[in-house]
């Protein structure tokens, strides 16, 4: 599971010990909330189903797929569906593309998402393997369904933003610039992360 509201405090005031602009974020922003999923499959194919739509199309997607698969919709089933069954639900054709990949490598066992590499890089990339899984959406991951604590979604543009808040800098940083001012705060850069979606517009600041 992912980080929990102790560990984001833990890891957010040893940053904030050795960095007086997160200690004042920290003091007018507040704590997040913790950003929580359940490890494995289900979680990786809801990725896939919500890419560039909405929350609520989404949720409509997911529930016409149960319909049609059964609650746990299991790889097997997925697999076993046909093309047009699966457009029905409201899958495009890219979208099973991808549902398919993460279908076949689970089923195949040659992704164990219970057992993913204890290196972060490592098991970035077992998940990069899923199409329509890039760097970005396998960090996520790592993050809030499996908590590693020093995930850093540097290109994400709201944690670019976010450092541009807390740190009152004079633009928002590049991804390399993002990456290289959060070296000083391993290893709970996932706090951190998580830390900048809760500054990101966030008023206060």
């Amino acid at each position: 599971m992912g980080l929990s509201a102790g560990a984001l405090k833990l890891g957010l005031d040893k940053i904030a010990a050795r960095e007086p602009a997160m200690a004042r974020a920290l003091e007018r922003a507040g704590y997040p909330e913790p950003r929580i999923r359940a490890r494995g499959y289900a979680t990786l194919l809801r990725t896939i189903v919500g890419q560039q739509v909405s929350v609520a199309s989404a949720a409509s997607v997911w529930a016409r797929m149960e319909a049609l698969l059964g609650p746990e919709i299991a790889p097997d089933a997925l697999l076993a569906a046909d093309f047009d069954a699966l457009r029905a639900c409201g899958l495009s054709r890219q979208k099973q593309s991808y549902a398919r990949s993460l279908c076949e490598l689970v089923a195949a066992g040659s992704l164990d998402l219970g057992n993913l590499p204890a290196d972060d890089e490592e098991a970035i990339a077992q998940l990069v393997r899923i199409k329509g899984i890039g760097r970005w959406s396998a960090e996520v991951y790592l993050l809030f369904a499996e908590g590693r604590p020093d995930i850093w979604p540097a290109g994400d543009l709201a944690v670019q933003a976010g450092m541009h808040k807390i740190l009152c800098l004079d633009a928002r940083p590049s991804e390399k610039e993002a990456r290289a001012l959060a070296e000083q705060w391993r290893p709970h850069r996932g706090a951190a992360a998580i830390f900048t979606w809760h500054c990101y517009n966030n008023p206060a600041l």
